[in-house]
């Protein structure tokens, strides 16, 4: 978790006050750092590139806000999608067709059929798929999405490599599913894996996903003689969210899994799919304290960011470190749960925080919201969404307006026989 700077007692972000930034643009607000987003994606490709060839796919589905695309076009970045929307978005900002992968999970073949139209490669999660695939374009470049029997997650619903998943081939599938790719024609230059986001011990599990997938590609070479281009471990990078959490050595893990493959194999070139490890702690949430009480028990702070802005807390009990950021440097008083404006027991942002004594009108600054925040919001309780904004050089850029009650009703219709 990144420690923020303090200016008098108020949270510097971006090099502008939190609360100035919160006053301008009006809250909740999503606020990113750009300095923070380019550093993230030049620690992790560096670390792998001084290895070998290294394509970092940044995983989209965490957050595709079209300034962000944009700056990581810019450095150089691959993009993984999982829609035939996020490729378009992916298209509309300037990534070419050749840096952009696809890898759905229960794709139709409609979709199918536009993604294969955009040209990009596909990453294939199902026979039925690639059966599907080899109809529409039967020399079409493909990688595949091996289940390797290693899950890892923050939680449940967030490991996606244990045996049964409902993604990829299973393993005991992979190499006659390569077999069967040549016989329809197709160009499988790839093999793929992603066992989830985070976990206890995720080094661990990277590297031993890593090691599956090097002696799989030795296995297809050897039965089908096929040369791989290119090994994709997927994502899992972890980051921290709790104060004094430690690192994950992302140097470390590039050295391990490098030295697997150019020692085990021969291929020549790793690709990596981080979304998290890039976009998560360069964006802050920032919203107001509308309410505070006291109610069986305990403190609430009401603010006007509920889980219709960030559902983590909600849907993952994902933990987001919270601060007041404009009493910054004030002594920490009582123990609070920061709760929001939606009709639900389960609306929280936060539980059992120890901050300083809240007042209504305090900016209130929720941190490591990069990642699955903005892109996981909502409507609910028919409540428009919200601002985001840039930081770059000490100057605040709005990259999305807030939507208003009538992009809520715009595709909405009253039949003519109910209107009076």
């Amino acid at each position: 978790m990144r420690d923020f700077e303090n200016d008098r007692g108020s949270m510097l972000f971006g090099g502008l006050r939190a609360e100035d930034i919160a006053e301008r643009f009006g809250t909740p607000v999503y606020v990113t750092d750009e300095d923070i987003l380019r550093g993230n994606y030049r620690r992790i490709y560096n670390a792998f590139a001084k290895h070998m060839d290294t394509r970092v796919y940044y995983a989209c589905k965490a957050n595709t806000s079209m300034a962000l695309l944009r700056i990581l076009e810019q450095e150089g970045s691959y993009v993984d999608t999982v829609s035939i929307g996020e490729i378009a978005t992916c298209m509309k900002v300037g990534f070419p067709v050749s840096r952009i992968m696809y890898t759905g999970t229960s794709v139709s073949t409609s979709e199918l059929r536009d993604v294969l139209n955009t040209g990009v490669m596909v990453n294939i999660d199902s026979p039925s798929e690639m059966e599907r695939l080899a109809e529409i374009d039967g020399n079409a470049k493909i990688s595949v999405r091996i289940t390797p029997g290693i899950g890892a997650g923050h939680c449940d619903k967030v490991v996606t490599g244990s045996k049964g998943s409902k993604f990829g081939i299973p393993l005991d599938s992979a190499v006659d599913i390569y077999g069967r790719a040549l016989e329809l024609g197709l160009r499988p230059i790839g093999i793929h894996v992603h066992i989830g986001s985070g976990g206890s011990d995720p080094m661990n599990a990277l590297s031993n996903a890593v090691s599956v997938l090097t002696d799989l590609t030795n296995d297809i070479k050897d039965v089908h003689g096929l040369d791989l281009e290119f090994i994709n471990m997927g994502g899992g990078f972890e980051v921290p969210y709790k104060p004094n959490e430690p690192e994950m050595d992302i140097e470390e893990l590039a050295s391990v899994v490098t030295d697997m493959i150019l020692n085990d194999t021969s291929v020549r070139t790793i690709a990596l799919e981080p979304g998290r490890y890039v976009v998560c702690d360069s964006t802050i949430l920032l919203t107001r304290c509308v309410d505070v009480k006291r109610a069986g028990g305990k403190n609430y702070i009401g603010v006007d960011a509920g889980f219709n802005t960030l559902i983590r807390p909600t849907f993952y009990d994902s933990y987001h470190h919270v601060a007041i950021a404009n009493k910054f440097n004030k002594a920490c008083e009582g123990k609070y749960d920061v709760v929001g404006p939606i009709c639900e027991s389960g609306d929280y942002l936060a539980r059992d925080r120890a901050l300083p004594t809240p007042e209504e009108g305090d900016v209130v600054a929720v941190y490591n919201c990069g990642a699955y925040a903005f892109s996981m919001s909502s409507t609910y309780n028919s409540r428009p969404r919200c601002r985001e904004v840039l930081m770059h050089d000490g100057k605040a850029e709005l990259i999305r307006e807030a939507e208003t009650l009538e992009d809520l009703w715009r595709y909405q219709m009253i039949p003519e026989r109910l209107v009076e």
